[in-house]
C-alpha cells in the first residue's frame, strides 16, 4: 500500500493526522506527510489518537477511524492513477463510491 502523497500534489494541502501530542493551539499529528504541527484553535484541544482532517495547516475536523481509513484508501487510489496507472481496482481504493448515502432512499 503506498503510503505517501506526490511532492506537487494538490492532495499536498488537504491532510488528516493522528495527533500524537495535544495543546490547546497546536497539536503534533502524524499522517502521510510526517510528523507536522497542527492548529487546533478551530476545533479546539482533541485527545491523542483522534484523527483530524488537516487544511492548510489546520484542523477543520474530527474524523473517525473508519473515515480516516477510506480517506487514506482514496489517497493512495488518486496516487496510483496520477502515477500513470491505466487500471485500477476501484473496490479497493473507493470502497464507499456508489454506496448509499446515509438518509437517502435508494
Amino acid at each position: 500500500m503506498l503510503n505517501h502523497t506526490p511532492p506537487n500534489s494538490p492532495l499536498m494541502s488537504q491532510t488528516f493526522y493522528s495527533l500524537v501530542e495535544t495543546g490547546y493551539f497546536v497539536a503534533r499529528g502524524e499522517g502521510r506527510n510526517g510528523v507536522e504541527d497542527v492548529n487546533m484553535m478551530l476545533i479546539g484541544r482533541q485527545a491523542v489518537g483522534t484523527w483530524v482532517l488537516n487544511y492548510l495547516g489546520s484542523a477543520r475536523e474530527v474524523l473517525s477511524e473508519l473515515e480516516a481509513a477510506r480517506i487514506n484508501a482514496a489517497l493512495d487510489g488518486l496516487s496510483v492513477i496520477m502515477g500513470g496507472a491505466e487500471e485500477l481496482d476501484v473496490d479497493r481504493y473507493f470502497p464507499d463510491v456508489g454506496a448509499p448515502v446515509a438518509g437517502e432512499k435508494p
